[in-house]
């Protein structure tokens, strides 16, 4: 027997569930009775279960005969298993079972969330989160994708309390000094997106997409921060109603906030449950970085509710049809509501963060088999979900947005209410097209990386090369175990959009490189080559120096997304040794002019990584290049918004203030934030976007007054922003005690245990907090490990990446070897790859890098 997939001898169709949960006691009972279908004569029941405790096991089968059950529970295996006396006949049945469990405190299953409600009186709520494989914490289910069935669920609650879950309410009746809630059956659809929320809710008046009700449910006192997350909601529904070509599946759309949530949001058909970060937000008083995070949570969560709830994988390998559409989809519904946003220029950043991660050799292809659940939870990353929504937004751009339209919703039609694997989502593109698509895109899906294209000018002709792109010549040694030996050479058709500039005049062509070599032709009066145009494009670009000059001639004749490439790229192959460090600075010197808040990302993203590695000496130095970089940009921008300014100026200008007053050190604008700050406090208006900024550069230089009154005013939080705003600023403070203090509030209970392993990440990558950070972590492991979510707990080891000299790296491996932590997949070969780069980096342009800083002495 597979120990991770359960047989199909036995398949659910319908489950009729009843829950009591005690908010009193963190308990809850449970009744449910399975419809299934009997394959073959079986003596065993075998399905999910963990954490539970099974009272009471009978089997009905076709004939209405009783068959009482033995009940084993097997914890390691999360299985339960029937065993019968007698065997059951095929056919129809139904397996009656009564259970109970605990409301845990693990932001998974059916969990438990404490509140202070406005009076400061604690409350508490039970939520769900099933997605990979929890809802075997709450009832005994075929866990599986793949076994849909429909689900009919019943609460019984206090009547002072209120439920909510996928669909919409039938009746509510007393029976004793309890409510009886019973809701509509669900569409036929898989066990982790079944949903129930138990607690003190307040509502927003519903929107209305057709027939389908829009709400935004909170804890009391928070109502008045859902209507722009209502809005987008509404607007995305409809969009995506349009753009699949169906209806939507439910009878009701409720988005809730959860006050504990480990992960941002879960598409729950019906009853998509959210971060509170991610869904309630005061549009006056939020930045744009804020509210664009609100619109894309909710705008990705209703994508899902075709592409992921409707038709949903087969098994975890191919997870990414679910977050990586839904990721695209997101992108496109923003877009359209906010074409002013620039979402797909913004995007960039997103595929950045992919690229990084797909050039180490500890890298993986987006779709590979999976057993175990342990190696789904890994691939809840970005490799899933931007390196997925890159690749299906160049496949789009090579097939056009109508054809590629169409595609879609053949698939979607094809399989509603089914499963469906990347084949079937290639068959159908390729129906619409007329196009090989697997042909095309396999290697992109099913082969780890991507391609560095180099480009140059050989006699005459403008060459393209093709070759694999990593960071380091050879895979990292783990564990001190011999290297393994380096991949074979790699070749994928890349859809290159390829732009010539000859005469004065711009020719766009596709080029689909399928060889390691392709030619063009220059034309007469060449004056520039851009390759990856529209930058839509899953791989890097190395211009030789002469093509990279022409391209620095005439930025402002490039679009954003094209000097972001320009930058990013040239970071990287910079960090990867095929580009001189002085070289790559210099680049930055051409960036004075810049007015786009992702190019500037990418530059000061750099600087940030040097920051990382260059010697303490040589710091302040460092800093006065940050200042000579992104003082011009600021002057001419000015501290305060002028009349008809964009948001997307008015973001950059909080991005410069707060690169200049901490990596900069700069302590004009020190002062001057402390005098806007003060401002603030006084009434006066401060612009949303330049708030935060000030918050993190006066916590930067801030003393133990000014972490006192930081800290106060994370605890009395008006909204959700405002308290992560005072949160990461607690990570700021530089004094030892500081830092000594935010990191016991890491597992003393007074931050969340869902935004704890995020602080102490943070922490992990600052210069000034770092060594006392990875001390921390080092005696704490044990508790953060029974506290933290382990969603949470993988993401705060990727802080390591942060410890970049060779001392650090030695320690860090000497911890993970002797603890033998795995994280599932190639989570932590990831992050130790990813240290391994920094620190070659630092060891390798050391000497560079100083000779450079010293014109800023």
């Amino acid at each position: 027997m597979d120990p991770y997939r359960l047989p199909r001898t036995v398949v659910p169709g319908r489950y009729d569930l009843r829950l009591e949960p005690d908010l009193t006691t963190l308990t809850f009972r449970g009744e449910e009775t399975i419809g299934v279908t009997i394959a073959e004569p079986v003596r065993e029941i075998v399905l999910n279960a963990v954490e539970l405790v099974v009272d009471e096991a009978v089997v009905v089968d076709g004939r209405g005969r009783e068959h009482r059950a033995t009940v084993t529970l097997d914890e390691a295996a999360e299985r339960c298993t029937l065993a019968l006396a007698e065997p059951l006949a095929a056919g129809a049945g139904r397996v009656r079972l009564a259970f109970r469990g605990t409301l845990n405190d693990k932001l998974r299953g059916f969990y438990r969330s404490v509140y202070k409600d406005p009076s400061g009186v604690s409350r508490t709520m039970a939520a769900t989160q099933f997605e990979a494989t929890d809802a075997r914490r709450a009832f005994p289910c075929w866990d599986e994708p793949a076994f849909k069935a429909v689900f009919g669920v019943t609460l019984v609650i206090d009547p002072a309390l209120t439920a909510v879950s996928n669909t919409r309410i039938l009746s509510e009746t007393r029976e004793g000094a309890r409510t009886i809630v019973r809701f509509a059956d669900t569409i036929t659809m898989s066990t982790y997106l079944v949903a129930f929320v138990v607690g003190e809710l307040e509502h927003t008046e519903p929107g209305r997409v057709g027939d389908t009700p829009v709400s935004v449910w909170c804890v009391p006192g928070k109502r008045r921060l859902a209507a722009f997350g209502q809005e987008i909601a509404t607007a995305s529904l409809k969009y995506f109603e349009d753009y699949y070509g169906l209806p939507y599946p439910g009878d009701k759309l409720d988005l809730l906030a959860i006050p504990d949530f480990a992960a941002g949001a879960m598409e729950n058909l019906g009853a998509i449950t959210f971060r509170e970060t991610a869904l309630l937000v005061d549009e006056r008083a939020a930045s744009h970085a804020e509210l664009q995070r609100v619109a894309d949570v909710v705008a990705h969560e209703n994508a899902h509710m075709w592409f992921g709830d409707l038709v949903t994988m087969s098994w975890w390998n191919g997870i990414w049809l679910n977050e990586a559409f839904a990721t695209f989809m997101e992108m496109l519904a923003v877009d359209a509501w906010k074409p002013e946003w620039q979402r797909w220029v913004a995007f960039g950043v997103s595929r950045a963060a992919a690229l990084t991660v797909d050039g180490l050799h500890s890298t993986r292809p987006i779709e590979f088999p999976v057993r175990a659940p342990r190696e789904a939870d890994a691939m809840f990353d970005v490799l899933t979900y931007e390196k997925g929504a890159s690749v299906l937004r160049m496949l789009e751009q090579y097939l056009g947005p109508a054809v590629f339209r169409d595609g879609v919703r053949d698939y979607l039609r094809a399989h509603r209410f089914g499963n469906a694997d990347t084949g079937d989502l290639w068959a159908a593109l390729g129906r619409a097209s007329g196009e090989p698509i697997p042909a095309v895109m396999d290697g992109w899906i099913f082969a780890p990386g991507y391609p560095l294209v180099s480009v140059g000018v050989e006699r005459g002709e403008l060459v393209l090369r093709q070759q694999r792109f990593t960071y380091l010549g050879e895979p990292l040694r783990w564990y001190g175990a011999a290297a393994a030996a380096p991949p074979a050479p790699a070749r994928w058709q890349v859809p290159v959009q390829l732009r010539v500039t000859a005469g004065g005049r711009d020719t766009v062509e596709r080029v689909l490189l399928t060889e390691p070599e392709a030619r063009r032709p220059l034309p007469a009066g060449f004056e520039a080559a851009v390759v990856n145009e529209g930058g839509h494009g899953f791989y890097r670009v190395r211009y030789d120096d002469d093509l990279r000059a022409r391209l620095l001639a005439r930025l402002l004749r490039l679009g954003a997304i094209e000097r972001f490439n320009l930058v990013n790229d040239a970071w990287a192959v910079t960090v990867a040794g095929l580009m001189a460090l002085p070289d790559y600075l210099e680049l930055t010197a051409r960036f004075h002019d810049e007015r786009d808040k992702n190019v500037w990302s990418a530059l000061l993203g750099s600087f940030g990584a040097l920051n990382r590695l260059v010697l303490p000496a040589d710091r302040p130095r460092l800093e006065a290049l940050v200042r000579d970089r992104a003082a011009p940009a600021f002057a001419a921008l000015g501290w305060t918004p002028r009349d008809g300014e964009d948001e997307l100026t008015r973001q950059l200008r909080g991005d410069l203030i707060r690169a200049l007053g901490t990596l900069g050190n700069d302590r004009e604008v020190q002062a001057r934030a402390n005098d806007l700050y003060a401002r603030h406090l006084r009434g006066d208006a401060v612009d949303p976007n330049v708030l935060p900024a000030l918050i993190a550069v006066l916590a930067h230089a801030g003393d133990h007054a000014r972490y006192e009154a930081f800290l106060e005013r994370f605890r009395a939080a008006a909204t959700p922003q405002e308290e992560q705003r005072y949160l990461y600023a607690l990570a700021g403070f530089q004094q030892p005690a500081l830092v000594e203090q935010t990191l016991a509030r890491t597992i003393n209970g007074e931050i969340r245990t869902q935004d704890a392993p995020f602080v102490v990440r943070t922490m992990l990558m600052l210069v000034h907090s770092r060594e006392r950070a990875w001390a921390f972590v080092k005696k704490q492991w044990d508790t953060m490990d029974r506290l933290y979510p382990k969603h949470g707990l993988r993401r705060m080891a990727e802080g390591v990446i942060g410890l970049a000299t060779p001392e650090w790296e030695a320690d860090v491996h000497r911890f993970f070897q002797e603890r033998t932590i795995d994280f599932g997949g190639k989570t932590l070969e990831q992050y130790l790859e990813q240290l391994r780069v920094a620190v070659a980096l630092r060891e390798r342009e050391r000497g560079a890098l100083a000779g450079y800083l010293a014109r800023f002495a």
